[in-house]
C-alpha cells in the first residue's frame, strides 16, 4: 500500500478569553450546520466495507492531477487514467495512465496523449470485449472541446494512433459508457456554452445541458440525443452517469449547478433514443462530479459529494430500487483538501473499485466489499 505524501501541520494553539471561545465556537457550529447533510441523514464514518485504501502514485513529473476513470480488462488487470499537468486547463496537460497487473502494484505514470500545447481534459476508460477504449477531450476550455479516443488489445501496454471525432461528438463527458442487452452503446455526454469565469453569475444566456451519444455498431458510428434540461433553467446539469434498469429502460443521474443544488435525473424509454425532463432528487450536490454502477446482484452503487457545498468529503450510497431511495451515505474521505470527480466499477471477484481526485495533487484508490454494503 502506498503511504500518504509527508504534510507538515502546524501544533501552535492561540489563545482565546471566554467570551471570543464562544463567539467563535458558535460561528463554527452554524457553518457545520450549513455543511450538514441536508437529506437529514448522519453519514457513517470511514469504517467496515472499505478493504484499502491507496494511491496510485506518490511521485509525478506533473503538479496537478485531475478527473480519474478506471476499468478492468478481462485478465484482470486494472488500468486508470487522469488528467495531469501544472494546473487543470494549462497548455501541458496531458493523459496519464497507469496499470496494475494482478498482485501487482500501480505501475509509474505514462503520458498516453500529446496534443501540441493545447490541454487535454476527462479521460474515460471502457471495456469491450479484448478492446479497451481511452477516451479524451482536447481544447483550451470545455466549451470548445473536440473529442478522441485510442484502444488497446493489450491491456494498455500499446495505443492505436488517436482518433478524432468530428465537431458536435464528444464521447463521453467524465463518466463510463454504458452496454445495453441488446448490444447498444450509450454515452453520457454533455455541453457547456455561454460563459466565462467572469460572467455575472445569473446571465439568462448562460446554458449546461445533459446529452447521450449513442452506437449500434460498436463505436464505428455515433448519433446524439437530447438535450436533457431541467425545465425552466437552462444553466443546469452536465456529465450523465448511466445505467440500465430491470425493465430495459435506461435512467440517468447528473451533476447540476448551484441555482439547482441537487442531483438530477431523467429517464429514457426507448433505449436512449428520447428522454424525459431531468428532475431533481433528494440527494445534494455542490457542483460536483458523479458516478454510479449497476452491480451485478442489482443493487445500485453512486459515488458523489453529499455536501450543499464545497468538496471537502466524498461519499457512497446504495440503492436497491432503481435509484429511487438511497441509503445512508458511507464517508470514504473526509479533510481539509478537495477530494471529487469519482470514478466506480465492480471488478470480476465482485469487489467495488472507486477512484477520486485527492487534493488536486493524487489520485486515490479504495476498493469496498460490496457484500458488506447495504441492501
Amino acid at each position: 500500500m502506498s503511504t500518504t505524501p509527508h504534510i507538515v501541520r502546524s501544533t501552535r494553539r492561540l489563545p482565546l478569553a471566554g467570551a471570543g471561545m464562544m463567539r467563535v465556537f458558535l460561528t463554527f457550529f452554524g457553518l457545520f450546520l450549513t455543511h450538514a447533510d441536508v437529506a437529514a441523514r448522519t453519514p457513517t464514518p470511514v469504517d467496515a466495507p472499505i478493504r484499502r485504501h491507496e494511491f496510485i502514485f506518490t511521485e509525478a513529473p506533473f503538479a496537478s492531477a485531475h478527473a480519474s476513470t478506471i476499468v478492468e480488462t478481462p485478465s484482470q488487470t486494472l488500468m486508470a487514467a487522469w488528467f495531469g499537468g501544472t494546473a487543470e486547463g494549462r497548455p501541458d496537460v496531458r493523459i496519464w495512465l497507469s496499470r496494475q497487473l494482478p498482485g501487482q502494484p500501480w505501475s509509474p505514470p505514462v503520458p498516453v496523449t500529446d496534443s501540441l500545447n493545447m490541454p487535454a481534459w476527462n479521460p474515460v476508460l471502457f471495456q469491450d470485449d479484448r478492446r479497451t477504449w481511452l477516451f479524451f477531450k482536447i481544447g483550451p476550455s470545455p466549451r470548445e472541446w473536440v473529442g478522441a479516443y485510442r484502444t488497446s488489445e493489450d491491456d494498455g501496454a500499446t495505443w492505436s494512433p488517436a482518433t478524432y471525432l468530428p465537431a458536435g461528438l464528444t464521447g463521453p463527458a467524465r463518466t463510463k459508457p454504458i452496454r445495453l442487452s441488446d448490444g447498444t452503446w450509450l454515452a453520457g455526454t454533455s455541453v457547456e456554452a455561454g460563459y466565462e469565469s467572469d460572467i455575472p453569475a445569473f446571465a439568462p444566456y448562460k446554458s449546461w445541458a445533459g446529452w447521450v451519444e449513442r452506437s449500434t455498431d460498436r463505436g464505428v458510428t455515433w448519433t446524439r440525443h437530447g438535450p436533457i434540461t431541467v425545465p425552466g433553467e437552462p444553466f443546469g446539469v452536465i456529465q450523465p452517469a448511466l445505467w440500465e434498469r430491470s425493465g430495459g429502460d435506461v435512467r440517468m443521474l447528473m451533476r447540476s449547478t448551484d441555482r439547482i443544488g441537487r442531483i438530477v435525473a431523467s429517464s429514457s424509454r426507448d433505449r436512449g433514443l428520447t428522454w424525459d425532463p431531468a428532475r431533481p432528487t433528494q440527494l445534494p450536490n455542490p457542483n460536483a462530479g458523479i458516478d454510479v454502477v449497476r452491480l451485478r446482484d442489482g443493487r445500485l452503487v453512486l459515488v458523489y459529494n453529499h455536501l450543499v457545498s464545497g468538496r471537502d468529503a466524498l461519499h457512497l450510497a446504495v440503492s436497491s430500487d432503481e435509484g429511487e431511495t438511497w441509503s445512508t451515505p458511507l464517508v470514504l474521505q473526509r479533510g481539509q483538501g478537495e477530494y471529487s470527480y469519482p470514478a466506480v466499477i465492480q471488478t470480476a471477484d465482485g469487489l467495488v473499485h472507486v477512484t477520486y481526485t485527492w487534493r488536486r495533487t493524487h489520485i486515490r484508490h479504495i476498493i469496498v466489499d460490496s457484500l458488506r454494503l447495504p441492501g
